[in-house]
């Protein structure tokens, strides 16, 4: 029988069996215990090689967890003693403080929790020069030019995720990558969230393994005359258990586009296309309004190393101005429990 020819690059790494062939041959324990072995070595030597197989071995794992049954996860009792009071702001918290209980009382309270300081400003800085080289990899394969495939590499969607051949695209005219498509990003991102505690806090919240999604954890460089629409993640996504991490990288909110949000709980899906509505599928800025009631739309400020954390149900909108001077670098990373994960979007195990 003939042998299959392996791809390789860097130190050799296989990056030729995809993530449906290993899923095929080794158990969820097998796979993420590889990713933490592949992990901690990266962290000492940056291998392009590593990182793509990363990718795929995360994506096989997501995979399995998606295909298992429900295990009954449940949120953590809310901690509403612990909130800060805003007094018509929204309160910040420190990454000391923040705890499971205290996100679920943030997001049933506020929609939202903002956590301040949750990466140090120069690991926000690391972070942009990374995604500015992301996309210059990216710019460097469309004019024809070689391109370190750990900063670009476009991730092969499995024939079960691809329902959307425009969606890569539409992200990329947008101002953002799929950080899937830069397996070096995957790794930093992911390995500040452990240092930082996040991955940790994120897991009991959720109350079970988590996963990112290809299509929706991406790198964002948002100019001041982006397009914006008032949302709820929750029209796309259907009935999941989700956490998005909105981690800017630069300020924002005043001199670079930043977040329009409704900071109270919404237990409903509010009608999209209406009179006044930018597009289809957005909400009117009127009825955002009229939802927000006297809690008013607030523009927070966020500073480089900030997050914002929120779940499906969050009213909100990109905030931009064109007399705003410069572009928002941040990264939106959501996160859904394995259990009830959206099926139409590619897993990755954490």
């Amino acid at each position: 029988m003939l042998s299959r020819l392996r791809r390789k690059l860097g130190s050799g790494v296989d990056v030729a069996e995809t993530p449906a062939e290993l899923a095929a041959r080794m158990s969820t324990e097998e796979l993420l215990a590889e990713v933490e072995e592949l992990s901690a070595s990266n962290r000492e030597h940056r291998d392009p090689g590593v990182e793509v197989r990363l990718v795929n071995l995360r994506h096989a794992a997501g995979i399995q967890l998606l295909d298992r049954e429900g295990e009954g996860a449940s949120f953590p009792e809310p901690a509403f003693d612990r909130l800060p009071d805003g007094n018509g702001e929204l309160a910040g918290i420190t990454r000391e403080e923040l705890t499971p209980e205290v996100l679920r009382a943030g997001i049933l309270r506020d929609g939202c929790l903002l956590v301040r300081g949750v990466l140090s400003r120069s690991e926000a800085e690391n972070l942009v020069d990374q995604i500015n080289a992301a996309f210059d990899a990216l710019g460097a394969l469309h004019s024809g030019r070689p391109a370190d495939p750990g900063y670009y590499r476009e991730f092969p969607l499995e024939a079960r995720f691809n329902r959307e051949d425009h969606a890569r695209a539409w992200t990329v005219s947008g101002g953002g990558l799929w950080v899937a498509d830069s397996p070096h990003l995957m790794s930093e991102m992911l390995d500040c969230f452990d240092r930082a505690g996040l991955t940790d806090v994120i897991t009991d919240y959720l109350g079970e393994h988590p996963a990112i999604s290809v299509q929706k954890c991406t790198l964002r460089k948002v100019d001041p005359d982006a397009g914006h629409g008032w949302h709820q993640d929750g029209a796309f996504l259907g009935t999941v258990r989700a956490l998005n991490v909105w981690l800017a990288l630069s300020r924002c909110g005043d001199e670079s586009p930043g977040m329009d949000i409704v900071p109270k709980r919404l237990d409903r899906i509010i009608p999209t296309g209406t009179e006044g509505a930018i597009f289809e599928w957005s909400v009117s800025p009127q009825l955002a309004e009229e939802v927000a009631g006297e809690a008013g739309v607030l523009r927070p400020i966020f500073e480089p190393g900030d997050v914002l954390l929120f779940d499906e149900m969050f009213l909100h909108s990109t905030a931009a101005d064109p007399s705003m001077k410069k572009s928002r670098m941040a990264i939106e990373s959501w996160f859904f429990g394995a259990s009830a994960s959206p099926e139409q979007y590619a897993p990755l195990a954490v």
